[in-house]
């Protein structure tokens, strides 16, 4: 087979084109001249990469504003075989949109996916009191929403949309917060993970084994004493009763790097449940910083010594 006949890859993320999420797979340089599938929800989306309908999957899976998107959270907890291989930044930016002709005065009913309407309420509440929300399945449904549905006067969509719907807007810039950024990352079946690169993050879902005081501080003390910073601790109910909890964490590092490895292995003497999500390169660039007495010499010089220790003891057996 040529070059020219390798079949494409397929990726699939949240559509319809034009969605955050679309523009989070344009940074991913592996995508670029592929197939895109643009599926319904983040569910659909996984579920194609473990059925081995798709290669890969892009999924929201934090806000700057909103914390962690806990559908995709909770899938990645639940759903095996797979791995997160990449993360993407993408800024996070309204517009409010009408139809051709529309004024201000005209809108009455707003369409928006329910996180965007959350980021953009203070510009509405202030310019459209007494708006009822319609709620959409996503960004760009929203405008779809909007010339579909006769009872629906504006929607709030991303900057973009023009280039996909034929609509008007008429304001810029709703969102409260002008530093919102989205996290995104894209998913791959279990396999080799991608090399070190000094600027790492590697992901995992834990159970606490016991619901009693001091197991969550055992569990973070996993982390802490290895040197190991955390960029994201967030709890998700397990749903098998009342006060049980997973934990998805983030960290700072490659499992490849000595501290984080045997900061992985103490969390798995520790968790009855360990879900290894993967180690992938940064969206930001940021190099993790070991202490002296933490980097990856300190502990082959301690297991050096122990080697050392051992051997000394056998010999004079």
């Amino acid at each position: 087979m040529t070059a020219s006949e390798t079949p494409l890859r397929r990726y699939s993320y949240l559509g319809p084109a034009g969605t955050f999420t679309e523009a989070a797979l344009k940074l991913a340089p592996e995508a670029a001249g592929q197939e895109w599938n643009p599926v319904a929800n983040i569910g659909e989306a996984l579920a194609d990469v473990v059925a081995g309908r798709s290669n890969a999957a892009m999924i929201a899976i934090e806000n700057s504003v909103d914390g962690g998107v806990t559908v995709a959270q909770d899938a990645l907890a639940t759903t095996q075989g797979l791995h997160i291989i990449g993360e993407y930044l993408v800024p996070v930016d309204f517009v409010l949109v009408v139809r051709n002709g529309a004024r201000l005065d005209d809108i009455r009913t707003v369409a928006a996916h329910p996180v965007a309407y959350g980021q953009c309420r203070e510009w509405l509440d202030e310019r459209l009191p007494g708006h009822v929300h319609f709620p959409a399945a996503s960004n760009v449904q929203a405008a779809a929403d909007l010339l579909e549905r006769e009872q629906i006067d504006a929607a709030i969509a991303p900057p973009s949309i023009t280039e996909h719907y034929d609509v008007t807007v008429l304001a810029e810039h709703l969102a409260s917060n002008r530093d919102a950024v989205t996290r995104f990352v894209l998913v791959a079946p279990a396999g080799p993970l991608p090399a070190r690169t000094g600027a790492d993050k590697t992901s995992l879902i834990v159970e606490l084994p016991r619901d009693e005081s001091g197991s969550l501080l055992e569990l973070l003390e996993q982390f802490a004493t290895r040197g190991v910073n955390l960029t994201l601790i967030a709890s998700r109910p397990i749903g098998d009763r009342m006060g049980r909890y997973r934990f998805v964490i983030d960290a700072e590092g490659h499992v490849l790097d000595e501290r984080v490895a045997d900061a992985l292995l103490g969390v798995k003497r520790f968790s009855p449940r360990v879900v290894f999500l993967g180690s992938y390169p940064r969206a930001d660039g940021i190099r993790a910083i070991a202490q002296p007495s933490t980097d990856d010499a300190s502990f082959r010089d301690a297991r050096a010594w122990l080697d050392g220790v051992l051997g000394a003891g056998s010999a004079r057996a």
